[in-house]
């Protein structure tokens, strides 16, 4: 059982990858896409020398410093995943806005591969099996945002872009470990699926919004010369509109 459960976790982190990598209308070297996951299986090991370091506040049970748990831990995983994702910008296959969400979801993989591996371990195939289906998606998602960014830098929008797709990249996950946390039954499932919903929506706009992009880059051989964020593309009448 144990085994069937790691390579469960295997599969579902390859297939979500598979999956996020058909989407990019330029494919990315081979090479390169290994080498970002491989950072973002590295990531995880950062970021777990770093919780380990919090100490008597990861067996405490008062809500406020669950809270602030809730909140490191997010800070952590996503700064450690960015760091991972970042090694591919200055690479020249780094050549469109695309390419930001691509190696942002390729490091959260890999980063959730090692997470899924060592849950199992230490929790068990069927706790394991459940972490593996919820987590692996999970991350991959918390990075869109992040990815986003990543492709704002190509277009030299500066370092705020950067940090206001960590930020809130920060957020998503910081709400997903506190529903995690507070135990609430059936309002958590029902909370927990609004929040993969929001995700889900998140990216998809943000890939439908690159691939209008992609295409207007294409068509005029120069690149867009803003690089707005979603709501702005709903402020403007452009929201999730694709190019003819």
């Amino acid at each position: 059982m144990l085994i069937f459960s790691l390579l469960l976790s295997i599969l579902i982190t390859l297939a979500w990858l598979w999956f996020f990598v058909r989407r990019d209308r330029h494919p990315e070297p081979p090479w390169l896409l290994a080498r970002t996951f491989a950072w973002g299986m590295f990531a995880w090991l950062i970021a777990a020398a770093f919780e380990s370091s919090l100490g008597a506040l990861l067996s405490s049970s008062w809500p406020l410093t669950l809270l602030l748990v809730a909140l490191l831990t997010a800070g952590i995983e996503e700064v450690s995943k960015f760091m991972a994702a970042y090694t591919a910008v200055h690479e020249p296959s780094f050549d469109e806005p695309m390419d930001g969400l691509i190696y942002a979801v390729t490091a959260a993989l890999g980063f959730a591969l090692v997470e899924n591996v060592t849950y199992t371990l230490g929790f068990g195939a069927r706790a394991g099996a459940w972490h593996a289906l919820l987590a692996t998606l999970a991350h991959a998602l918390f990075s869109a945002p992040q990815g986003y960014a990543l492709g704002g830098h190509w277009t030299a929008v500066g370092r705020w872009w950067r940090r206001r797709g960590l930020v809130l990249s920060v957020a998503l996950h910081f709400v997903f470990n506190s529903l995690l946390i507070s135990g609430a039954g059936t309002p958590l499932l029902v909370a927990l699926a609004g929040l993969v919903s929001l995700m889900v929506i998140l990216a998809g706009r943000y890939y439908l919004i690159y691939e209008a992009e992609a295409r207007a880059l294409a068509a005029s051989g120069a690149p867009p010369l803003s690089h707005p964020w979603p709501w702005q593309h709903w402020r403007a009448g452009r929201w999730g509109r694709r190019a003819p």
